[in-house]
């Protein structure tokens, strides 16, 4: 076509040839030109019209309109995007324009005679490009003596779109605990709107150790488009936290005879600083206390022991006043003060004996035991007494209230049963006798009685439901499974082995049925017939094996699903009956029963 169009043209110039190249001639033509400019908007729908290459055109132009032979000028996309009616010089669009990928395109428009036209169309901005950030999320770290409106740089975003729609301002939209942080920008020749993010309060890492704003920015669009970028900020630790010891002072006691390397107490404190700022070291201020090096103690636990042998009658009471250092570049510290006071011996125990009361003197009690009733026999010596029975304190803990301990003579204790128990609900308990001699300081022993509660038939069997439902056919044959039943027994042993029966019921032809005695399975024993019993009614009974044993029941409907084994029966064998002569026809004269099972 563009052959055949350019053959066209120079035949229309073929008669000013005898010219030569005067003023008709189709190079001079060529180089004269007059320029059309032509706006359109992106994303206008396809084919819709941009203009037309002579609209408005002046008659001293010397263009004679259409057609056209169209030039494009190269790399401009005008055969691609753009659609020109050569005949009428009507330009529209092609494809889906695009100012953020052309932003215009031309050609060179040639009539059949007079000036060229240059056609240049500009594709004009819409907002529809969103602000958007180079990466969605961003890290950033402040020391937490960092000053206020101190500024860290953000990645700024970028908005493919001109002038108002291009980024216009950012906000924090969440995130900005206690209105920590504010927002600044400004905009740089090359269009951007660049992005700070500024102090504007006081960071306090042992308050708030890290942050995650979102920013968004918006465009001027309206409505604005937005992007939005996750800031997720670090407060880093600088030391500005002593050391608090958890008690201002400690006190502590230890006995004379106390070996080299007893520990005596653990002093503690904490820094809420991170990392070596927060790490804690112990020492004993020797200048202040403890010069004779009486005590030592671990730099990194805090743990007070003894370092040479004590001496009650030497001295009666130690004061150490202790500092707690943090590992800072700039060390901080504070001070805590221990008293430690040496006791005069009392190196013997009480001992304590237990004898069970048990038919085989084992720690155990029936379930069925009564308050009141002895469960053990304790007595206690001290050695350091020179009495058979010394006077010794002893208590009893544990057993949840079901056990307390009785004496006549504060020299032998009994231990009862205080309330009633339930092997069921716990069958083992755990007592705890403790025995204090009058010793100064006094000295402790303690004795764990494990006890466990024994079982009685106290509980009958439970089926899991009420009533079961079971389904069978009628010819079934005798052997086949019907329906498994299962009860439990929350005794143990034999009291909660189980036996299971079917009682006895004619009128319901429980006859028909039997049932294993260990598995509950019940199965047919006999042919079974719905027409004689439609839904036998069987009663399952559970039994344990104690002593009395304990039973309940369960009841099992069974329906019997009908099969066509009957064939049909007259009510008699032989009818007789007469009939008038004169009889109209239709008139029953005889009626009898037909039975089908």
């Amino acid at each position: 076509m563009s052959l055949l169009w350019l053959l066209l043209m120079i035949c229309a110039f073929s008669g000013d040839s005898g010219g030569g190249g005067g003023p008709g001639g189709f190079i001079q033509m060529a180089v004269a030109e007059h320029v059309r400019d032509l706006e359109v908007s992106e994303g206008v729908p396809i084919g819709h019209q941009i203009g037309f290459i002579g609209e408005f055109v002046h008659d001293d132009s010397g263009d004679s309109g259409p057609p056209y032979l169209i030039v494009p000028v190269p790399g401009s996309a005008v055969d691609t995007d753009l659609a020109i009616d050569h005949t009428t010089g009507e330009i529209r669009t092609k494809v889906a324009l695009d100012r953020e990928n052309r932003s215009s395109y031309s050609l060179v428009a040639i009539p059949l005679s007079g000036e060229n036209v240059r056609v240049v169309v500009r594709v004009l901005d819409e907002n529809d490009n969103a602000p958007t950030f180079p990466t969605p999320i961003m890290s950033i770290e402040f020391p937490e003596n960092t000053p206020r409106d101190v500024k860290r740089t953000l990645n700024p975003a970028r908005d493919a779109d001109l002038g108002r729609y291009n980024t216009q301002r950012y906000s924090i939209v969440s995130g900005n605990v206690n209105n920590a942080f504010r927002l600044s920008s400004h905009r740089e020749r090359d269009g951007v709107l660049y992005l700070d993010l500024q102090i504007n309060g006081f960071l306090d890492r042992e308050t708030t150790p890290a942050y995650s704003l979102v920013v968004e920015a918006l465009d001027g669009g309206s409505p604005p488009l937005r992007g939005q970028m996750t800031v997720n900020i670090t407060i880093q630790d600088v030391n500005d936290n002593q050391p608090i010891f958890n008690q201002s002072r400690y006190f502590a006691t230890v006995p004379e005879n106390a070996t080299l390397g007893t520990t005596v107490l653990q002093v503690y404190a904490t820094d809420q600083d991170a990392g070596e700022n927060g790490q804690v070291e112990y020492a004993i201020n020797r200048r202040q206390s403890d010069k004779e090096q009486m005590f030592r103690i671990d730099p990194s636990t805090g743990l007070i022991s003894v370092n040479k042998p004590l001496d009650f009658e030497t001295r009666e009471l130690h004061e150490l006043v202790v500092v707690a250092k943090d590992r800072g570049m700039q060390p901080l510290e504070t001070t805590a003060f221990v008293s430690i006071r040496v006791t005069d011996v009392n190196d013997n125990q009480p001992i304590i004996n237990v004898i069970f009361l048990s038919d085989d003197a084992t720690p155990k009690i029936s379930e069925s035991a009564q308050p009141g009733e002895f469960v053990a026999r304790i007595s206690v010596n001290d050695p350091d007494s020179r009495t058979e029975y010394s006077n010794v304190n002893v208590t009893l803990s544990g057993g949840e209230g079901h056990f307390g301990l009785t004496t006549r003579d504060n020299i032998i204790y009994l231990v009862i049963v205080s309330l009633p128990l339930d092997r069921e609900i716990k069958p083992n308990y755990t007592l705890s006798v403790i025995a204090t001699d009058t010793g100064n300081p006094p000295l402790h022993a303690a004795k764990d009685i494990f006890l466990t509660v024994t079982d009685i038939n106290d509980n009958a069997p439970e089926f899991e439901k009420d009533v079961y439902h079971a389904n069978v056919m009628e010819v079934a044959d005798p052997g086949t499974s019907v329906i498994q039943v299962t009860a439990i027994d929350r005794d143990e042993g034999n009291n909660s082995a189980i036996v299971y029966s079917l009682l006895d019921t004619p009128d319901t032809h429980s006859h028909w049925f039997q049932i294993d005695s260990h598995s509950g399975l019940i199965t047919t024993r006999a042919h079974i017939d719905c027409e004689t019993d439609p839904v036998p009614q069987l009663i399952v009974m559970a039994q344990d094996n104690g002593r009395p044993p304990l039973s309940s029941t369960g009841t099992v409907l069974v329906t019997i699903h009908d099969v066509n084994d009957n064939e049909p029966i007259f009510d008699q064998s032989f009818y007789n009956v007469s009939v008038a002569e004169n009889e109209s026809k239709g008139r029953c004269i005889l009626k009898g029963n037909i039975w089908a099972d």
